[in-house]
């Protein structure tokens, strides 16, 4: 991941009074993990998955503060049951920020599926998303997922693709 597109993940996370940040490591956003677990502002819980992270996340919420889950974008598959029954139960909400794998461009023949399932999972779920490309986007698609899921109580999806993390 590129200097300019971490930091401006650090930035959004901050504006929107993020404090506590869930992730399962994944190659594509290593710079970001290293940066979140430097940051003093922001406490980092490292999960053994994204379904943990999740309801991590959803009792953040309950506890009055803001947390974000952070993961590659298979590890959707992982949570959907978690984000379920917080969602559309209970009106909990988790803002996930997660890579693009099996983007067009993909190299690698196991990730092609996460790409393949992850649009049309957040569309089942009925989660908006917003795919960024560009680390100048960043910030501002952050304090909108925030703005949307605090409103709505449901959850909401920032996807970094393209050269954001290639």
């Amino acid at each position: 991941m590129k200097p300019d597109a971490v930091e401006a993940v650090i930035a959004g996370l901050k504006d929107a009074g993020v404090s506590i940040v869930c992730y399962l490591p994944d190659s594509l956003l290593k710079e970001l993990y290293v940066a979140l677990d430097a940051d003093p502002e922001i406490r980092t819980i490292r999960v053994t998955n994204e379904g943990e992270g999740a309801a991590i996340c959803g009792g953040v919420f309950l506890s009055g503060k803001r947390a974000a889950l952070v993961m590659e974008n298979s590890g959707l598959r992982a949570a959907i049951e978690p984000l379920a029954r917080m969602g559309m139960g209970a009106g909990i909400p988790v803002v996930m920020v997660m890579c693009y794998r099996g983007q067009l461009g993909e190299n690698n023949w196991w990730a092609i599926p996460h790409g393949m399932t992850m649009e049309p999972l957040l569309q089942a779920m009925r989660i908006p998303y917003r795919i960024v490309e560009e680390a100048s986007a960043i910030r501002r698609a952050v304090a909108e997922c925030y703005a949307w899921s605090y409103a709505s109580y449901y959850h909401s999806a920032l996807v970094l693709g393209g050269s954001v993390v290639r």
